[in-house]
C-alpha cells in the first residue's frame, strides 16, 4: 500500500514537472532555434530517464507519459524546422535579397496578319518625322508670304510738317486780298494751304500769316518760300513764323 502511494506521488511530481516543461517551451518558442531545442530535449531526456528510474509499477501510466514525450518531441522537430525556415526567410528579407516572383507565363502571341506593305511602313522610324518638319516650314512660309503681302499693300508713312508762314508787305497801300490770293496760287505736289490771317505789324501796316501742310519728301521750304517772293509787287520778304513735324 505504501508502496503504491509512493508511486502515484512520484507520478504525480514527474507530470507537474512535465507540464512546466512544456509550459516553458510554448512561451520561448521566438528564442533562437537552435538553442531553444536543445534546451527542451535535455529537459524531456531527463525527464524521461526520471520516470524510467523512479517508476517501477503502474505501466500504463508509464507507456502514457512516454507517448506524450514522443509526441512532443515529434512537435518539437516539427516546430524546429518551421522556425529555422522563418529565420532563413527573415534574414533573406533583411538582407535586401527581392523574393523570386512566380513565374508569369508569357501571353499567347496573335499572328501577324498585316500584308507586307504594311510591315514596310513599321520600319520608317523618321518619316513621319521628316513629314512633319515639311508641313511646319510649308506653313511658316505661307505665313511669312501673307505677311509680306499685307504689308506691301500697308500705305507707308509719309513724313509731314505744318508750316506757319509771315508775308510781310511792302506798306500799307497793298492789297491783302490780291496778295493772299497770288500766295494760294503757289501749287506743288505735297502742297497743302491751310487757315490765314492779317496780323497788324505797325502804322497801319498789316502781313499776311498764312498756314501749310507739306510732305517732307517732296517739298523744300526754300523752294516754297522763293516762289512766294516772286510776287514783288505785294511781297516784301517772307519768314517761317512755326516749324512742326506730323
Amino acid at each position: 500500500m505504501k508502496g503504491h502511494l509512493l508511486l502515484n506521488e512520484s507520478v504525480f511530481l514527474n507530470r507537474s514537472l512535465y507540464e512546466e516543461t512544456e509550459r516553458h517551451f510554448s512561451l520561448r518558442t521566438a528564442v533562437d532555434t537552435t538553442t531553444s531545442s536543445n534546451v527542451i530535449s535535455s529537459e524531456i531526456n531527463k525527464i524521461r530517464d526520471q520516470i524510467n528510474a523512479g517508476i517501477s509499477g503502474d505501466s500504463v501510466q508509464v507507456n502514457e507519459l512516454i507517448n506524450r514525450l514522443n509526441q512532443v518531441e515529434l512537435e518539437n522537430k516539427q516546430l524546429k524546422s518551421t522556425l529555422e525556415r522563418l529565420e532563413s526567410r527573415l534574414v533573406q528579407l533583411e538582407g535586401g535579397k527581392p523574393v523570386a516572383p512566380a513565374p508569369v507565363k508569357p501571353a499567347p502571341t496573335k499572328p501577324d496578319t498585316k500584308p507586307a506593305a504594311q510591315n514596310d511602313d513599321d520600319f520608317d522610324l523618321f518619316g513621319d518625322d521628316d513629314e512633319d518638319d515639311e508641313e511646319k516650314k510649308r506653313i511658316t512660309e505661307e505665313r511669312l508670304k501673307a505677311y509680306n503681302e499685307k504689308k506691301s499693300k500697308k500705305p507707308a508713312l509719309v513724313a509731314k510738317s505744318s508750316i506757319l508762314l509771315d508775308v510781310k508787305v511792302w506798306d500799307d497801300t497793298t492789297d491783302m486780298v490780291a496778295l493772299e490770293k497770288a500766295v494760294r496760287s503757289v501749287e506743288m505736289d505735297g502742297l497743302v494751304w491751310g487757315t490765314s490771317k492779317l496780323v497788324p505789324v505797325a502804322f497801319g501796316v498789316k502781313k499776311l500769316q498764312i498756314q501749310c501742310v507739306i510732305e517732307d519728301d517732296k517739298v523744300s521750304t526754300d523752294v516754297l518760300e522763293e516762289k512766294i517772293c516772286e510776287f514783288e509787287d505785294f511781297v516784301q520778304s517772307v519768314d517761317i513764323a512755326a516749324f512742326n513735324k506730323i
